[in-house]
């Protein structure tokens, strides 16, 4: 097991402007760390046997001072007392343990570049759209990582971002004065960003983008909410469509269900309100009517509601149910669909759900009893071998639904599979027929969620090598 970093660090936004800010150093090493800095309006003091050319340039046109060597301890120590930060970054490492030993004493935070031994604190990789900054940082432990994730990051923050901030905060003071409830801001501005407002701004088109902030406060109803019914696919995290992502960023009350992993749940906005309103067998924590009045009534409330729902929301996910209501409250929504657990189980246990040598079609069916512990199901549509049968929630019924299909003409050695935590990294797959998939089932100690497929496409299972 390797070992956690030795060192803590929190992620803070420190104000520099007309600070005074001393590096030491004067090659590549300190003209990098430089370069973040020269837009800060901070005053850049460099201590140094010599400069680089590129510092050399920027010493004569005025943007950093230059004071030579470090005399001794003292003189350094009562030099920087005043100083906001101090980096230590020469190539000589034990050079630098030394500098950063004497900013400590003078309580003054101090970076030896390249080496969190002997540093208060670090620069992490950072995005800038100013004044829009993303830090990304690995603590030290491995900053080639932290490049690599802004590398991943940096063409999704477009160059609109800097002028979009700008613009908001230009014209925040007149929003409060016309819009005084803060939730009502709140809607504003989320409706400007997802609407026409931040293709005024791509354009530079800034009368026009005011004009529509306008507008937006004249014209549109900023005190009832929406709800988008969003549909969290199968379990992976990763299978979040960009859009599912983007409404979990962007709720203030999100209702979900019980089978959303933790991961996933750790991508919706920190400050909003979470309800777990999850159904299981013999234990629904709310019945559906409850559900519908909550999104109802935080809708009425102003809020942006999310719906969670594993899978995609109108398979076996009462979207539709909850749609309906919705309509009949008058309340706006919008269906976000998600990866099904039919096809992302079978896509990761490499189980084809059409194939033309033996199926044309997919039927899809829920294995819930229904009264009295009866199934009731299109039996005689489903014994058809030319296609595939998933049935999601069979697993307490599995006996029960292999035997139903051998008795109405299936062949006990018809392919069957059977998927547990399926597209999660513990997740299982059995192979077997209707006649022993019941009894491998219960040997392997099977728990729910569990996704049943049955017909020839078992057969074609493609494991990548």
């Amino acid at each position: 097991m390797n070992a956690p970093s030795p060192f803590s660090y929190f992620p803070i936004t420190l104000r520099i402007d007309n600070s005074r800010l001393v590096i030491v150093g004067g090659g590549q090493i300190a003209a990098r760390k430089i370069r973040l800095l020269l837009d800060k309006n901070a005053h850049i003091e460099i201590f140094a046997q010599e400069l680089c050319p590129e510092l050399q340039q920027l010493e004569q046109q005025g943007i950093v001072k230059f004071y030579g060597n470090i005399k001794d301890k003292e003189h350094f120590k009562h030099h920087i007392r005043s100083a906001r930060l101090i980096f230590a970054a020469t190539d000589d490492q034990t050079y630098n343990s030394y500098i950063s030993e004497w900013a400590q004493e003078c309580n003054i935070p101090v970076c030896a570049v390249d080496n969190p031994q002997y540093s208060s604190f670090i620069t992490p990789a950072i995005i800038d759209r100013n004044p829009v900054q993303i830090a990304i940082s690995t603590g030290g432990t491995a900053p080639v990582l932290s490049r690599r994730i802004r590398e991943i990051i940096e063409p999704i923050i477009n160059q609109t971002t800097g002028p979009l901030a700008r613009f908001m905060g230009k014209h925040r003071h007149w929003v409060k004065k016309n819009l005084p409830v803060t939730e009502q801001r709140q809607r504003l501005w989320e409706r400007f960003l997802d609407g026409r407002g931040t293709s005024f701004i791509e354009q530079h088109q800034e009368e026009q983008a005011f004009a529509h902030l306008q507008e937006l406060i004249e014209h549109h109803d900023l005190t009832k909410g929406e709800i988008w019914l969003v549909g969290a696919g199968p379990g992976d995290p990763d299978l979040l469509t960009l859009k599912a992502l983007h409404c979990l960023q962007n709720a203030d009350v999100i209702l979900y269900d019980h089978l959303l992993s933790n991961e996933a749940l750790k991508r919706i906005r920190r400050d909003a309100l979470l309800i777990y309103v999850g159904k299981q067998k013999k234990k629904h924590t709310l019945p559906q009517q409850s559900i519908n009045e909550l999104l109802i009534e935080h809708a009425l409330k102003g809020k942006r509601v999310l719906r969670l729902k594993g899978g995609d929301p109108f398979i076996f996910g009462r979207g539709g149910e909850e749609a309906e209501a919705l309509v009949k409250a008058g309340i706006p929504f919008k269906i976000i669909p998600g990866i099904s657990a039919a096809n992302g189980c079978a896509s990761y246990s490499g189980i084809p759900l059409t194939h033309r040598d033996c199926a044309q079609a997919c039927l899809i069916l829920t294995g819930h009893t229904q009264h009295e512990g009866e199934l009731n199901l299109p039996w005689e549509s489903m014994t058809d071998q030319q296609q595939t049968l998933v049935i999601y929630m069979g697993l307490s019924t599995i006996s029960q639904l292999c035997q139903e299909l051998i008795d109405r003409g299936m062949p006990p050695s018809w392919p069957a599979a059977a998927i547990q935590n399926g597209t999660l990294p513990n997740q299982q797959t059995l192979i077997g027929t209707l006649g022993n998939l019941p009894q491998l089932v219960q040997q392997a100690h099977f728990k729910s969620p569990v996704l049943l497929i049955i017909g020839k496409v078992v057969d074609h299972q493609v494991i990548s090598p």
